[in-house]
């Protein structure tokens, strides 16, 4: 099974993007004659696995390294670098070139920068007098499809740029990729944001369109009817809880990487000892598809259930006369019986973290937080972790949860936490609670929480929910709706209006703007809750809304918005964008300064 996932059931032509951005990769390879040896900055490779084969990169002529401080070691006269612009980067290539003239090798040196060149970064190559000897260029890779629903930016530490580096960079680079968006889909004609990045990137993506017009008339009705822009800082409560979906477990404890995740071949029952093998996780895979948004609990039952089928089809096959049909139905059954050792595999490994009381004891007290009761007995909860010395980052992804549920600590207990923390983790942390202060994420208490008034009000905690039927989003967390998705849920079924004064409760300002010459396409005010008015798209596909989240988004909350993609009456296709999918572990990790 490839890693490049399939597109063909994508709700607009994602593929003919993927193969824009291959086109423009094998024609920077086809412009440099020869034999050369391709060095690729290892974060960038897991991004072009989803886009291109390695076999085709060889193809036209590439020998394959990655970036690292040694010297490379080829045969090859032209080194291709391509690279993001970054300046540990820079000394790399700068080292390898001083490295290859002390030798008295003579080469060829290109340095492609994904997705574009940067003054700061072509400094250094000038300060370590490289630059002349180099051939630059750019490699515009801003959007990289997932799969059929899901396209990632590739911006890792977007979040953590934002907010405590006041970095802006990632913003231009979301909107110029949203901006590339329109010219092959036409432009989107709403675009509601809540958070102060999602306006700024509404505002860039508006003046893009005046410097460079995607020309209406010539695209038609634009294909994508609603961009909802959301800052991941409105709702940072969402990727703090453990997520309690299939493929949000196997991200939590397992970590996806580009769509795959790398483990031990004893897991996934191949006997090699030490071989680690990587299992790829995207809709190519129908069983992955079919139970990835459930609820780890129903995945188990419908696993279960699909084995003891096997098992009595195969029987059946033993002790009855069967005709040549039923032979063809079994066998396309067994095609899937990889698929389902696969999954079956993944599961029970799963299940070896989910069933540890440390791992239920967190989701209580999680449920604690998000349900704000027992103040004390989430502090003395916390205290006693800290105390255990449990992983720093485990730690601080429950004091964020807490922070921001009662909207910052009081001072007393603030100091006290801070201080407990520096003597039991040391005190290079100083630098990483320093972010997540400056980015709010944990902070003293100066008002009171409005947290229960936003909970009630959106109904983000639900009672009794059935997770093998589910009739709400609260299914993904067994119980809380993910606040982002109800913000997303209200724009589609009524608009933001109703709920302006909830929204001025959450971080950030929030705009709705109408754009390009589309005002006869339906506005999502103009649907006042009922979504079967809304005129079809000419070929009988349904409309389609884009929603976009700065600084990550989860698996769960992806599998939320498919499932309210999936209700019946529901009017539109969802596709998400993300800086990247986030857990609550790798996207406190951002903030973590690493000292000496």
């Amino acid at each position: 099974m490839a890693q490049v996932p399939n597109l063909d059931n994508a709700p607009i032509n994602l593929k003919s993007l993927r193969d824009q951005s291959l086109k423009e990769l094998i024609t920077v390879l086809k412009n440099i004659r020869g034999k050369k040896c391709l060095v690729i900055d290892p974060k960038l490779g897991g991004s072009l696995s989803l886009i291109v084969q390695s076999s085709l990169l060889k193809e036209h002529g590439a020998e394959l390294r990655h970036l690292n401080a040694e010297p490379v070691q080829t045969d090859c006269t032209k080194v291709v670098y391509l690279v993001r612009a970054q300046l540990d980067l820079m000394k790399f290539i700068c080292s390898h070139i001083h490295n290859d003239i002390s030798k008295g090798i003579q080469r060829e040196y290109f340095v492609y920068f994904v997705p574009r060149r940067a003054v700061a970064c072509e400094k250094i190559l000038e300060e370590e007098k490289v630059h002349h000897l180099l051939t630059i260029g750019e490699y515009p890779l801003y959007l990289i499809p997932l799969d059929e629903d899901v396209l990632s930016f590739e911006l890792d530490v977007a979040h953590k740029e934002y907010l405590v580096d006041g970095d802006t960079t990632s913003l231009w680079h979301i909107a110029k990729a949203l901006h590339k968006l329109e010219f092959s889909f036409g432009v989107i004609p709403n675009v509601r944001a809540k958070g102060k990045a999602s306006v700024c990137v509404a505002d860039i993506l508006n003046r893009m369109q005046l410097e460079e017009p995607v020309n209406t008339s010539e695209m038609g009705v634009p294909e994508i009817n609603t961009i909802i822009l959301l800052d991941r800082e409105v709702d940072m409560i969402t990727p703090m809880c453990s997520q309690l979906t299939y493929e949000g477990l196997l991200d939590e404890f397992l970590g996806i990487n580009n769509g795959a995740v790398e483990l031990d071949a004893s897991i996934m029952g191949v006997q090699q000892e030490g071989k680690k093998i990587k299992v790829p996780l995207n809709s190519s895979d129908k069983l992955f598809k079919e139970i990835r948004d459930q609820n780890f609990e129903v995945v188990v039952q419908v696993l279960r259930q699909k084995a003891t089928s096997m098992k009595q089809d195969y029987s059946e096959m033993q002790t009855t006369t069967q005709t040549v049909s039923e032979l063809k139905d079994f066998v396309k059954k067994l095609n899937s019986l990889p698929e389902m050792t696969r999954h079956i595999n993944l599961a029970q490994h799963l299940t070896t973290f989910t069933s540890k009381p440390s791992f239920l004891g967190r989701l209580d007290m999680e449920q604690t937080l998000v349900e704000a009761e027992s103040y004390d007995i989430c502090f003395e909860y916390i205290e006693e972790m800290i105390h255990k010395q449990e992983p720093l980052i485990n730690v601080l992804r429950l004091l964020v949860l807490f922070s921001i549920t009662n909207s910052g600590l009081p001072k007393k207990n603030f100091d006290y936490l801070r201080r407990e923390l520096l003597h039991s983790y040391g005190f290079e942390h100083i630098a990483t609670l320093n972010n997540l202060e400056k980015s709010g994420l944990l902070k003293k208490q100066e008002t009171k929480s409005n947290w229960v008034t936003i909970k009630r009000a959106l109904q983000l905690v639900v009672e009794d929910i059935d997770t093998a039927n589910p009739n709400d989003i609260s299914y993904v967390f067994s119980g809380y709706a993910p606040l982002s998705i109800r913000l997303v849920q209200h724009a589609i079924r009524s608009g933001w209006r109703p709920i302006e004064e909830i929204l001025k409760l959450l971080p950030g300002p929030h705009s709705d703007i109408k754009r390009g010459g589309f005002s006869s396409s339906p506005s999502l005010d103009t649907l006042n809750g009922s979504l079967h008015g809304l005129d079809k798209v000419v070929d009988g596909r349904r409309s389609l809304i884009l929603v976009v989240f700065i600084g990550g988004v989860t698996s769960a909350e992806i599998s939320a918005l498919r499932f309210l993609s999936g209700q019946e009456g529901m009017a539109y296709d969802i596709i998400v964008a993300t800086t990247k999918i986030v857990n609550g572990s790798t996207l406190t990790e951002t903030f973590v300064e690493k000292l000496g």
